[in-house]
Order: structure tokens, then sequence, then C-alpha cells
């Protein structure tokens, strides 16, 4: 095998022609992943090592030390290269995605190196997003394993349309071509079933560096390119977005008091001219480009992948998240979609709960209903489910609580993928890719009534309120909110109190205790408590509700100060003791499962608007306490 890569001699020449040509090369985003041990962090090592154009800190201190121990004039040893990233994947450094930067004279590059294990699915899915190509790794000992499928599946669902099928550690079965082309045979079935319509396959060792950047003599038999010549070649097909309607995410607006007002964002697809005529999505208001501005100055015109200001000829309604886009070609807005998800929380996805979705600059509120059905990454077979665990892949359906700009992920990632992010936490627990809007979607409008919420609350004399009564089982919410609506009704206010064991007995009678039930047992009472403020009312809710998430999730449902978070914060010890229906002593006996202070957990407010604390004041002392802050 030949010796390692050597830079263009125009480096030592003229440095200053080397950067200019350096800053015109193109640039590829790739991944590497695979199953745990099949080589990663050793082959990201030789192509660092191999490319000799290093730009990170660490590596370069790597070449001090080696300088430092008289191997001055021999580069970065290989060795330490790898020891190096093999200490930071012991730190568990490689557990996020490490992204690593290196050029060879051709090509620039941006690898990804995301950890193996099973785990950290939602690590691979990260690095995957933004990858041009995939070097999919496999251990020529092992085969394709479960990971390698997971993985492959993964990126060809996210998108990726380039793979490189690395088989590693060619070494150690003596580089046998037997042995190459029966794994790259079951590869092949493999990613025929997948969709992948055609992969490079390159027989490799890490660690020698055969078959990397020089042509393996220890393979005489393969006739193929060698890795980073086939990373340097690779035909992205860049011209693609441009050749599409023009699609720009507003992400940012200037202020309206401004003199100059534009609309800041990056294209992500087709082209954008002075004169064109585009259509805001989703309020449909068109009007003509009137300006491209950038900081360099303007341009006649822009396309996609560049970062502009667009001017318009009219005072349109535009705002963070809209879409501005060609006005004969628009994309679509729904609600209502049918969509893969891919579950990245430790938690399991519970249907119905509340989510913020993120798909490019738009934020919403949304929820994932019960999986039509779960995706066995092995035999592909499609899998009754009633909920995702950790790195699970499903199909269901997506609701928002109003319309998302969209397009078929198929045809746009900027546009069709999404992320799930936990509102209580603030965690990604989700990547989506959205499949198609459903047609009730389209179907089902907003029927306007003449008499507004305003004017019910006005014929009441009175502003709508929502006091949402929880605590635990016993603690007293039902017994204090009845006081409440009994001192309201002396005043003549008019009110409605929702019991959680009343609507047990008809509206919710079909659910049970279960997680998922329970979430979609506030949900309904919420939607019922939003449509009675509405009417004018003063709502009373008395419901355990244990989870922040689902309170969020009422609250963002009703007006801004009218949703009031009451919390009866009785000790569960003090709870236990009186228990009045004896549901405590069934659910420490076992007679009684999910019950909340016992099996399932009570997640306290962290900031109510009122709490009552009944160890301090009696239920009558707390009732006027509520009715004095409702009504001053």
């Amino acid at each position: 095998m030949s010796g390692p890569y050597r830079p263009d001699a125009l480096i030592a020449e003229d440095i200053d022609a080397y950067l200019a040509r350096h800053q015109r090369k193109t640039m590829l985003r790739f991944i590497t992943c695979g199953s745990v041990d099949d080589g990663k962090s050793t082959l990201i090592g030789r192509l660092l090592y191999d490319s000799r154009m290093i730009f990170d800190d660490q590596l370069a201190a790597l070449e001090a030390d080696s300088k430092r121990i008289g191997t001055q004039g021999q580069g970065i040893d290989f060795a330490l290269l790898v020891d190096g990233l093999a200490a930071e994947r012991e730190q568990g450094i490689t557990i996020d995605v490490a992204y690593r930067f290196f050029a060879t004279d051709r090509c620039k590059f941006i690898v990804a190196d995301t950890p193996g294990h099973e785990q950290y699915t939602r690590n691979m899915a990260t690095g995957a997003s933004t990858a041009d190509l995939a070097v999919i790794l496999i251990d020529a000992r092992k085969g394709v394993l479960t990971q390698t499928r997971r993985h492959s599946y993964l990126a060809h669902l996210i998108g990726i349309r380039h793979v490189v099928l690395a088989v590693n550690k060619m070494d150690l079965v003596g580089y046998d071509r037997d042995t190459y082309d029966a794994i790259v045979a079951d590869y092949a079935a493999f990613a025929e079933r997948i969709g992948i319509d055609a992969f490079t396959a390159i027989p490799i060792s890490g660690i020698n560096g055969d078959n990397i950047s020089a042509r393996s003599d220890a393979m005489p038999w393969f006739y193929g390119p060698t890795l980073i010549e086939h990373l340097e070649t690779v035909d992205l097909g860049d011209d693609t977005a441009r050749d599409r309607p023009f699609r720009m995410p507003v992400q940012w607006v200037n202020r309206p008091d401004l003199d100059f007002r534009g609309f800041a964002g990056t294209i992500a697809q087709g082209a954008v001219a002075p004169g064109d005529s585009i259509r805001i999505v989703p309020s449909g208001r068109t009007a003509r480009v009137q300006r491209i501005v950038t900081f360099d100055g303007d341009l006649d015109r822009a396309v996609a992948g560049q970062a502009v200001t667009l001017t318009l000829d009219g005072d349109l309604d535009c705002a963070r998240g809209d879409v501005i886009a060609a006005a004969d070609a628009p994309p679509e807005a729904a609600d209502q979609f049918e969509a893969t998800i891919v579950w990245l929380a430790d938690e399991p996805m519970l249907p119905g709960r509340g989510y913020t979705l993120k798909l490019a600059a738009q934020t919403v509120g949304a929820q994932v209903q019960q999986p039509k059905y779960e995706i066995n990454v092995n035999s592909f077979e499609q899998l009754a489910a009633k909920t995702l665990e950790l790195n699970a892949i499903g199909v269901a359906t997506v609701t928002t609580d109003m319309p998302l700009v969209f397009e078929p992920y198929a045809d746009s990632r900027e546009l069709g993928g999404f992320i799930l992010i936990d509102r209580v936490t603030n965690a990604t627990v989700a990547a989506g890719m959205l499949h198609f809007a459903l047609r009730r979607a389209q179907n089902v409008h907003w029927q306007p009534t003449d008499r507004s919420r305003e004017h019910h609350a006005a014929m009441k004399h009175q502003a709508p309120a929502v006091l949402w009564f929880t605590g635990l089982s016993g603690a007293g919410k039902s017994t204090i909110a009845n006081l409440v609506e009994k001192k309201l009704a002396r005043m003549n206010r008019h009110t409605f109190l929702l019991d959680g064991d009343n609507v047990r007995h008809g509206l919710n009678k079909d659910l049970g205790f279960t997680d998922a039930d329970r979430i979609e047992n506030i949900r309904r009472v919420g939607e019922v408590a939003r449509l009675m403020s509405d009417a004018g009312l003063i709502v009373l809710t008395a419901f355990i509700s244990p989870f922040r998430a689902e309170r969020a999730m009422v609250r963002a449902m009703m007006a801004p100060g009218e949703f009031i978070e009451v919390h009866i914060d009785t000790p569960l010890a003090e709870a236990e003791a009186r228990d009045v229906k004896g549901l405590y002593a069934k659910a420490r006996s076992g007679a009684l499962k999910n019950f909340t202070g016992i099996d399932s957990a009570y997640e306290a407010p962290e900031a109510p608007e009122i709490r009552i604390d009944t160890t301090m004041m009696t239920a009558d002392e707390a009732a006027d306490l509520i009715v004095k802050r409702l009504i001053p």
C-alpha cells in the first residue's frame, strides 16, 4: 500500500493561491454510523491523518506532542490520534455527535461521528439530519447486525440518498474476498427491501489504512475507488433544490417602526428575483419582490441555500414562521398529518399529550395519536403498538393547534422534517417526517358565529375564568371547589363545576387510569372548559390532573389570564389518613393499580396562581381566599 495522501505542493509555493482555491472547494457533510466497535472513530482518525488538513485544536496539540517526543518531520502519529479519539469515547464525549473538519485538495468535509449504541439512536438521527452521505461501517467478522439495519433505515428515512458500505477490519479476516462478497450480498438484499436503490461498497482497514486514501496491495481483487476518492467525487445533485418552486421560511422580520421593512431567511428551494410574484403562506396574500438584500449588497437573483432579506411592494402581515413562496405554486397548510415518528426519549410516548412541534421557523402546539403501527427494523413488519418506546419508529397521526405550512418530507427536508419538544422539560423527545395532510383536515373549517365570547361574558356581567383545582386524591379539591361555587352563586356569578368523578360517569366513562387515559381525560375536560369559558362562565374543575404537561396544555387552550391553577397542597400522609373513599388502602394492597401518589407520579405545580395549604386553613377559609383572589 502506498503512503498517506499528501496535500498539493501549491501550499508551499503560494499559500494565498492555495487558500483562495480552498475557499472554492465543494463541501460534503457525511455521517459515520454502524454498530458498536465497528471502527468509526478509527476510520475518522485515519481520514484526518491521511488528509493532513487538520483544523482541530486537539489534533494540533497532538502534533505538538509528536514533535516533543522526537518525531519531527514525520507528522502526527496515527496511534496517538486514534488513542485521543478513544479517550474521548471513554470520557463519554462522543455520546453526543462529534463533528470533525478536514479537507483534501479537491473537497472539504464535515463528518459527524455518532455513537453506535442503540440507546443513542437520537444522536445518530441528529447527525444524519444535515448529512448528504452516510458511511455505514460493518465489522467484517460480524457482518450485517441489527444496528446496521437500524442506522441504514434511519439514514434512508431521513433522506440521505448516498450510502457507502465500508466493510471494515478486513485485515482481521485475512483480506478474504469471499467474506466481503457475502457481506455485500447480504446488505444488498436488505437495502433493496428498504428502498436504497444503490450504494457503494468498499473493503477497508481503518487501522492499517487499506483503501482509505490509497489502494491496498493486500486486496488486488478490488477495483473500485478508495474511500477518499469516492467522497471527493460523489455527485450531490445540488441543482435539484434550485429547480423546484421557490420557498423561504421567514426567520426574522424588521421592526415595523423602521423605515426599512424586510423579511429574512434562508432559501429552502428554488430561486427568486426582483419582480417575482410571491404568496405568503398560510395567509395567502400576494405581493411582488422589490429587492433582494444581503450584507454585500443587493442581488439580481438568489437561489436555494442563500441567506437573504426580501423587501416586498406591499405592507403585508408576515411573521416569523410564515413561508414566502412562488405565487403560482405555494406549499400546503394543514393541521392534521400522517407522519413517521422516531421516538428519542427515555420516557415512552403518551398519545394525546401536548408537545411543542418545531418545523423550519414554525413553532406550534401538537399532539400525537396512538400509533397506527410500529416498524420492526429487522423484518419490516408493521406491529400493533399503543405507544412508542425509546428508539422505536412508528407511523401516527399528528395534530397541531394551528395550521402548519409544510411539504412532504420526501420532497423537502426543510418543510417536512420536525422535532417534538416536551413542554415541561424542553427536551427533544422525537424527530418526525411528514407524509401528507389528512383529507379531513382540509374538509373541516371553523364556522363563524355572530355572538362572540365577549358578548356572552357581557350578558353575564362577569369575566370568564377557569379555576383548575389540582392535588392528590383526598386533598380536598371537590370540597373546596364546591364551597367556592356556592359563594360565587351568592354573588350572582354564573358558574359550572366539572368534577373528576362525575365526568367519568358520562363523557369519559370509556377511559381507564393509565397515563395515556389520564392524559385523554384531561384533554377532554380542557376542551369542555374552554367551550364553557367561551360561553362566559366561570368554570371550576376538580381533577387530580397529575402531570404538568397536561395542565400546561389546558392553560394554552384558554385566553391569556383566564386559566387559574389552584394547588390544593395536602401532604400524602394527610390525604392518605383521610382516605374517605378507601382508595389508598386498596392501592397499598395492590388491588388498585396506577393510583396517584402510590404507584403513579404526581407532579406538583411549580408556580400556581393560588396555593392552598390545607394543614394551615379550613376548607371554608380556603374558599374565601380563592373567591377574594378571583373577585377582589
